[in-house]
């Protein structure tokens, strides 16, 4: 970006970035364009709207020039700017951890409706990342309390800084390991995850993006499902009575990850729920009462 002049304003600068991504292949040139200046600026995107005659700083435009350059070179926008909005929260992200998608927010949604119920609901996240689900969680329901697991300690280390952001750190343990190992003596209201569920061969046509995210992250083994057969092989044994497990699911996986439940006699398949676009999203077993 050695051809920008400093003497840009707002207007200017936005117009030229959007050129630039677009000619770079960037999805969203526009919006990526004025989510990082709203990040340099300290401003939302509507006071960009409102300023388009205001120069930039030789620094703001120097830390700009910095943040498109990553972005050109497809490093996903949360990376860049640090955060992500999450269930109306701005949650702390890294190359550490999975950037937090809307479509995981159906996941959150079907889970409060069924513990909003409950009087001081415990629940476990299995493969927390950010931590962005339970902390969403813990933040609405006041009486609940957590554990958040997960095999990276980057990861916990970012879940546990965004459970301080939203005040709900002394309700939430963090435990590293694998899975649902750490849960060993410990019984739920909730089991929940977003586990990796991409096959492995399908990971080398994700977009450049997202192949920066960790690949621990996305990668489900041969069929994509490999961590499902776990957390519902050993799932109900960490259950409460009335207890349920939900997973947000991949493209065309609900099914086979509802069939799993027939070989396990605990569990039955509550309900499997559709995101917004009409894809089958999510689904919840309930723990059968012995």
């Amino acid at each position: 970006m050695t051809d920008v002049p400093k003497s840009w304003n707002i207007g200017l600068i936005l117009n030229w970035t959007r050129q630039y991504f677009s000619e770079k292949g960037v999805e969203n040139p526009r919006l990526d364009a004025e989510v990082l200046l709203s990040h340099i600026l300290g401003r939302d995107r509507l006071y960009l709207y409102t300023h388009f005659d205001q120069p930039l700083t030789a620094s703001e435009l120097a830390a700009y020039r910095e943040m498109v350059k990553k972005r050109a070179k497809r490093a996903p926008v949360a990376y860049i700017t640090g955060r992500k909005e999450f269930m109306g929260l701005e949650f702390a992200v890294s190359p550490a951890v999975l950037i937090p998608r809307p479509d995981t927010e159906i996941l959150v949604e079907a889970v409060l409706s069924r513990l909003q119920k409950l009087t001081k609901p415990e629940i476990a996240d299995l493969g927390t990342g950010s931590g962005a689900i339970i902390v969403s969680l813990l933040a609405v329901i006041p009486s609940a309390c957590g554990v958040a697991v997960d095999l990276s300690p980057e990861a916990l280390a970012v879940a546990g800084e965004n459970a301080r952001r939203h005040q709900v750190e002394e309700r939430l343990t963090l435990c590293c390991g694998d899975l649902i190992s750490p849960l060993t003596g410990r019984k739920f209201d909730a089991l929940i995850s977003n586990p990796p569920y991409i096959p492995t061969a399908a990971i080398a046509g994700l977009s450049p993006e997202v192949r920066q995210e960790p690949r621990v992250a996305l990668d489900g083994g041969e069929d994509g499902l490999i961590f499902y057969r776990c957390i519902v092989a050993k799932g109900a044994q960490y259950l409460k009575p009335g207890g349920f497990i939900a997973v947000e699911v991949g493209m065309g996986q609900a099914r086979p990850v509802a069939a799993l439940a027939a070989a396990e006699t605990r569990l039955t398949v509550a309900e499997v729920i559709k995101d917004y676009s009409g894809i089958e999203r999510v689904v919840v077993f309930q723990g059968v009462v012995s």
